[in-house]
């Protein structure tokens, strides 16, 4: 393991990855348990560990990956994972390989495997790469607040000055709409409730999506400000300087940036 790609703004980025397929390698033993910390020490389904030729993993197009608390787009970070354990193992042991992760994780007794890689991906992936990285991320959270109504990652390399304004027309406008038509539903939804427990329900439901609604109308503010100054880095300056030009926007600013440790 280790970085393929270590040039700065994105430059040349598809003329190098997007022609030709990402293949990690599968699981060995040797890598008997990528997730550090993980719960579990057995290995997953290694019936087919030669890569077929025809499924590739290829670097995500825009370098903005999606990781929120339920399925909004269809490229998110779940589903990214799941690609790639397709990819490297088949579609065959899809299931039990999505299963042996999410134990690995630490699954619930009441999630499916999918919730739980999610769950994991929105409340502890962040935490474990920063101690990773020893707080000078190589993936930069931004998010909208405590909330988490969005949350994405940008690969530090892959950053560049349109970065922001990608993420806002591709990923927190569209998301504002889809927000607001699932507002509009859950409010039809109480209204034709047949009982009490299934309007509470939807009403409770409408009360969490509106906190997340409002939060994401003012994250969509800040990064439209920021979006439009077309900031750049310099890497030479090192994480905690770059990290902190998009203070309102990022996760875990404060430990970043602080006076401890170096770049």
């Amino acid at each position: 393991a280790g970085l393929i790609y270590a040039h700065a703004g994105n430059a040349d980025f598809d003329s190098l990855y997007t022609a030709q397929p990402v293949r990690p390698e599968p699981f060995g033993e040797a890598h008997e348990n990528p997730v550090e910390g993980c719960g579990s020490t057995s290995s997953p389904r290694t019936e087919s560990l030669t890569v077929h030729p025809e499924l590739n993993f290829l670097a995500d197009a825009d370098g903005i990956v999606v990781m929120t608390n339920e399925q909004w787009f269809t490229n998110d970070a779940a589903e990214r994972i799941s690609e790639f354990l397709r990819a490297v193992w088949g579609e065959k042991t899809l299931s039990e390989n999505t299963a042996w992760l999410a134990d690995s994780l630490g699954q619930k007794a009441n999630e499916t495997p999918e919730e739980a890689i999610r769950r994991y991906l929105s409340a502890q992936f962040y935490k474990d790469h920063l101690k990773t990285y020893k707080k000078r991320p190589i993936y930069w959270l931004f998010s909208s607040g405590k909330h988490k109504a969005f949350e994405a990652l940008i690969y530090l390399h892959r950053y560049h000055e349109g970065s922001l304004a990608r993420m806002r027309m591709e990923y927190v406008i569209p998301l504002q709409s889809r927000m607001r038509h699932q507002l509009d539903k859950l409010e039809k939804d109480i209204e034709a409730a047949v009982s009490t427990a299934q309007a509470k329900k939807a009403q409770k439901q409408q009360d969490t999506l509106t906190k997340h609604y409002t939060e994401l109308l003012a994250f969509d503010e800040q990064l439209r400000h920021y979006a439009d100054q077309r900031i750049s880095l310099d890497l030479d300056d090192g994480v905690k300087v770059n990290y902190a030009k998009f203070r309102p926007l990022l996760a875990e600013v404060k430990l970043v940036t602080d006076k401890s440790g170096g770049d």
